[in-house]
């Protein structure tokens, strides 16, 4: 049986819309990963935005050295007490929270998946091996991450009961990396004890508090 006519007016829209935004989305794409030219430098900003951060690209997997290791970021802190002393906690294991939460999930958050990520990519991308900043990005690589280690450890609990965060005056952090060891039936030897990367000592400031100031979008990273 043939629709009726209002139901083939809303066919035809909705088929239309659709075609639009299919159109729409492999033109950005296309102008994403194609090389710089004069639509990109014009519109590269509109671009991004539509790219960032739920259609990223990323050709890591098609490279000629894919990434081997695990990488993980942990933070400690130097926490206020009571009596105006200073005490320091363990390591902890921010990576882990993420894939606590994208196990046996089936639509897991890009924040889960990415955030973190990105987040020391921008830091690590933005400093020298010695954790000085190459340019004004630096700083706000600097802010963002800690901002973010301040959110997640305002859900970790002390020994005391009491969430982390409030009591925090000063955090570092470090990435721990471990290479996948090699499968049992090759002969490749592979270095399995990990290895670190202190970040610097931060000092915690009020803004660093403020859960509005941490965001969730990774363009900060691009």
């Amino acid at each position: 049986m043939s629709l009726s006519l209002p139901y083939q007016v809303v066919a035809a829209v909705s088929l239309a819309v659709v075609g639009v935004f299919a159109c729409v989305h492999l033109a950005m794409v296309f102008l994403h990963v194609a090389p710089s030219n004069t639509l990109t430098k014009r519109h590269g900003e509109a671009v991004g935005d539509w790219i960032y951060p739920e259609f990223e690209q990323n050709w890591k997997l098609f490279a000629p050295n894919p990434l081997q290791a695990n990488i993980s970021v942990e933070v400690r802190a130097e926490l206020a007490g009571a009596d105006g002393g200073r005490r320091t906690t363990g390591w902890i294991d921010l990576t882990a929270q993420d894939i606590e939460g994208i196990r046996h999930n089936p639509m897991p958050s890009h924040a889960q998946q990415n955030q973190l990520r990105r987040a020391v990519d921008f830091y690590l991308n933005t400093h020298d091996d010695d954790n000085s900043p190459n340019g004004l990005r630096g700083t706000l690589s600097e802010q963002y991450i800690r901002r973010i280690a301040m959110l997640r450890l305002g859900a970790v609990e002390g020994p005391d009961g009491r969430t982390v965060g409030p009591d925090a005056r000063r955090i570092q952090l470090r990435t721990v990396s471990r290479t996948v060891p090699a499968a049992r039936w090759s002969t490749e030897r592979t270095r399995t004890t990990p290895s670190y990367r202190d970040f610097p000592w931060w000092t915690i400031t009020d803004a660093d508090r403020t859960a509005g100031a941490v965001t969730s979008r990774t363009e900060a990273g691009r």
